[in-house]
């Protein structure tokens, strides 16, 4: 049964509840209390009926749960002759789950409202004219024009001039983000300035923004660590209740103390509260620019206690500046940077993204590659205009041609080497500069306060541009000259301490990414596969969004560990009161119905979240 079907039952089961419930009451009012007992049972048999084909679903899903508590409770008020607290249990059970689908759908407002921003079409040039064109028809290299309010519909760059975006719906930003000619745009952003030309860089399904909507998807459709826990303690709540219930009845020999115990156990505010507060904690992330694919990694992402940064695009800005070009061979300097940069067009590393863009700023005509093979973390094999062309670290490049002569370029800390071989020859090397991104010292210091007791930096790069690197941020530990499985293996060693997080944005991350308890990617620049294989995608290129990530999680979870806490604990308090006969059937349903919504109400407090940092 789709959403919209099962919320149209839930209508239909509370609007007979209550009708049969009201009209009970009208008849035993009215002097008619024979017909006021089949007017209850009548409310009662809808919601009796609900209940069991739910429990068969339940059970042939190998789960047990306390919906089974609600139909022991209705079917024996009804067996001993209490219909008026069997229909007021069935209004109460029907009512508490309309609350919960209504609580939910309020939690999942801001993934819709992302999800309706989607654009239909976008209008290109096309021979000195304008088009209106669906959205799968538009291939990169196409120039769009970005009206005032339209958002943008696929990644590109500012083609001329400079572009308004406002980007609060991915990221949180409050002010829209000036870009200038050439800046990437990220798809989703909607324009807040003048009209402006945008030239697409990618397929509108191979997107940001559509790789967004598919995230958002596949969350809505989670479920988190802790409601399958819940599940599980659910079985453990209902032999409780049944067994209070039993002690009630043997001991005082009324069976309406084991109805009463019965009515205040239904239904469970563990099974409310959970995927509420997790829910509600999803929707909160994402208006801080942290799209969390399901309440399963966000849950986890609560008890995080070790996290492991990549270096390249996640400490650093990942967009290193050409410093110099040496040449070792016949060819000048500009050359070997444009077969380089031309072959690099096929990566989409950040170094080599880089490089293509250094070379485009100083005019140089790049080639089209073909034949590429691409080591991931290592360095490319291509062809470029005739020739084989090797770009890549200098151990990659050694590997291929043998031994280059000639010395390489002194090199400062944080610079890094790219070596260009062509026709099996070394032909320069290329030196580059990354910086690191501002504010990473207290953004680690956040993530501190906030529990994660062991910070570590995994990178390939060489051992002294690590170390440079990191100085003075407080690291527990730096791994250089790591190749990916060597990164995998990190992850699954430092599992000894707790959860572990790690952080990066190349394809050669993926694979670490993926072996995390919590992989996050940065997804406004970072490769398709590193954002594929994590649970956690930063929407915009900064790194300090994490720590207000990990503080909603937490939050979140907190919450909703309360709820539970509070409203179990309030259901034993009641189900004992009512074995000790000092509440009725009805009076029972009525306080249980209270605990519910007081329960979902404090889950819903997660929307509201806003993040802390301790210090660290």
């Amino acid at each position: 049964m789709d959403h919209a079907g099962s919320n149209g039952a839930k209508t239909a089961v509370l609007a007979l509840a209550c009708a049969g419930l009201a009209a009970g009451l009208a008849l035993h009012l009215g002097g008619r209390p024979d017909l006021a007992a089949l007017a209850w049972t009548a409310g009662v048999v809808p919601a009796l009926v609900a209940l069991a084909v739910e429990i068969v679903r339940s059970l042939g899903r190998g789960e047990v749960g306390l919906d089974i508590v609600a139909a022991l409770s209705m079917s024996a008020a009804l067996i001993f002759g209490e219909t008026l607290a069997a229909a007021v249990v069935a209004v109460m059970y029907a009512g508490g789950t309309f609350l919960e689908s209504f609580a939910e759908g309020r939690a999942r407002r801001e993934m819709h409202d992302l999800l309706s921003r989607v654009p239909r079409t976008a209008a290109r040039h096309r021979n000195g004219g304008l088009e209106d064109v669906p959205l799968d028809r538009i291939a990169p290299g196409d120039r769009l024009l970005i009206r005032q309010g339209d958002v943008v519909p696929v990644d590109g760059t500012v083609a001329a001039g400079a572009a308004f975006l406002d980007t609060s719906a991915l990221t949180g930003e409050s002010l829209p983000v000036r870009l200038d000619a050439g800046a990437e745009a990220m798809s989703g952003a909607t324009n807040a300035g003048e009209a402006f030309d945008l030239t697409a860089t990618r397929r509108a399904a191979d997107s940001t923004y559509a790789g967004i909507v598919r995230l958002v998807e596949q969350a809505q459709r989670s479920k988190a660590p802790m409601s399958r826990l819940a599940d599980r303690w659910s079985l453990g709540f209902l032999a409780v209740t049944v067994a209070i219930a039993a002690a009630a009845w043997w001991v005082s020999g009324d069976p309406i103390r084991a109805v009463a115990v019965l009515v205040v156990a239904t239904p469970c505010p563990l099974i409310l509260a959970v995927p509420v507060a997790l829910v509600a904690g999803l929707s909160r992330s994402a208006q801080f620019g942290v799209l969390i694919k399901g309440a399963g990694p966000l849950e986890t992402m609560a008890r995080i206690r070790t996290l492991i940064l990549d270096k390249t695009g996640t400490l650093t800005d990942g967009r290193p500046q050409i410093v110099s070009v040496d040449s070792t061979g016949d060819l000048p300097g500009d050359e070997v940077m444009r077969l380089a940069a031309s072959l690099d067009q096929a990566s989409k590393h950040p170094v080599a993204q880089a490089l293509v863009a250094g070379a485009r700023a100083r005019g140089l005509a790049l080639g089209i590659p073909s034949g590429v093979a691409e080591v991931p973390g290592e360095g490319v094999a291509g062809i470029v205009d005739g020739h084989a062309i090797l770009v890549g670290s200098e151990g990659f490049v050694r590997g291929r041609v043998g031994s280059p002569a000639g010395e390489h370029p002194a090199l400062a800390a944080g610079s890094l080497l790219v070596a260009v071989a062509v026709d099996g020859r070394l032909a320069g090397r290329i030196v580059m500069a990354d910086a690191l991104r501002e504010g990473v010292g207290a953004t680690l210091g956040h993530l501190r306060g906030l529990g994660v007791g062991r910070i570590l930096m995994a990178t390939g790069d060489r051992a002294e541009v690590a170390e440079h690197i990191t100085r003075g941020l407080g690291l527990d530990g730096v791994r250089s000259g790591l190749t990916p499985d060597r990164k995998v293996l990190l992850v699954l060693t430092e599992r000894k301490n707790g959860p572990v997080m790690m952080v990066g944005d190349g394809v050669n991350d993926a694979p670490a990414l993926a072996a995390a308890d919590v992989g996050v990617a940065m997804g406004a620049r970072g490769a398709a596969a590193s954002a594929e294989a994590a649970d956690v995608v930063l929407l915009v290129d900064r790194i300090d969004r994490l720590a207000p990530g990990i503080a909603v999680a937490r939050a979140a979870r907190r919450i909703a560990l309360e709820s539970v806490v509070a409203g179990i604990g309030l259901s034993v308090l009641g189900m004992i009161a009512a074995a000790l006969g000092y509440l009725s059937p009805v009076q029972g349903a009525l306080l249980q119905e209270a605990i519910d919504v007081a329960v979902i109400l404090n889950a819903l407090r997660a929307l509201r979240i806003v993040p802390h940092f301790p210090p660290g």
